[in-house]
């Protein structure tokens, strides 16, 4: 079954970015129940400033489910990358990722790699790069197997990384790799800046998809720019996904509407 799900932030430095809701994290928790949605994306520090025992309860007192986590605070809060031509900081950025992957999935929830994958350039070459993003991840995959969970790893637009920014591009690297436990995260506002038809993109990619991120092509809720949600609705159908989708999206034009506007979008997709 698919599910709904918004995103929390926790991070400080993340005000002004694509989460909807900013700040408290039972605060967080509490409205997107209320507004009904499956599950919360969470947005943290490190995973070491999240009481795991209060946050058991919390999902638990508010009926909702821990969705996935997010690892971009590595880079926008200390600059952490897996293809950094630094050991010492490709060493602290599997670290910062593990943490969170163990966290997460002692929650039943995967870890998504998006910012935090780096690029090359700055004396580091393609290749080189790749074969260290490809080296991290056969170790991370098989992490988040521990846990019953897969890996999610992200495409992002060309001026984010210039590492893959198809879903066809990436899943041909996720092909070379040891581990079968990394999934794609087909986020609705990169595919927008990228792809060429979105929803033929994510029937190709099918099922190697295990997380979506429901954003519209001005990163605002779904319903308030022009992606063509009914037809991506019906090719993430097709291919059989039953993740989450979750709204990654600036919480415009207030948390509430935009949170309202994104299941409301998802229940007309979805049917739900």
């Amino acid at each position: 079954m698919i599910r709904s799900a918004i995103t929390v932030s926790i991070v400080p430095e993340s005000m002004g970015g694509p989460f909807v809701y900013h700040g408290d994290l039972e605060t967080g928790i509490a409205a997107a129940a209320a507004t009904g949605f499956d599950g919360v994306e969470i947005f943290p520090s490190h995973a070491n400033d999240i009481n795991g025992f209060l946050l058991r309860g919390w999902l638990q007192k508010y009926s909702i489910q821990l969705a996935a986590m997010g690892t971009g605070a590595g880079w926008l809060t200390r600059r952490l990358r897996l293809t950094d031509p630094d050991h010492s900081v490709r060493a602290a950025a599997q670290d910062f990722i593990g943490g969170i992957v163990d966290f997460a999935g002692s929650f039943g929830a995967p870890a998504i790699i998006g910012s935090m994958q780096g690029r090359h350039g700055d004396g580091v070459s393609r290749d080189q790069a790749l074969d260290w993003l490809r080296m991290e991840l056969n170790q991370l995959g098989p992490r988040a197997h521990a846990h019953g969970v897969p890996l999610l790893y992200e495409p992002l637009n060309r001026y984010e990384t210039n590492l893959f920014n198809t879903l066809s591009e990436a899943s041909d690297f996720l092909e070379t790799l040891n581990t079968r436990n990394v999934k794609l995260l087909a986020d609705l506002f990169h595919m927008n800046m990228e792809e060429v038809d979105l929803a033929e993109s994510i029937r190709k990619a099918g099922h190697r998809i295990g997380h979506v991120h429901f954003a519209d092509s001005n990163r605002r809720a779904m319903g308030f720019g022009h992606t063509p949600t009914k037809h991506i609705a019906q090719a993430l159908m097709d291919v059989g996904y039953e993740g989450f989708v979750s709204g990654e999206i600036f919480p415009w034009p207030d948390p509430q509407t935009a949170a309202a506007k994104t299941l409301e979008s998802f229940r007309t997709a979805f049917g739900r």
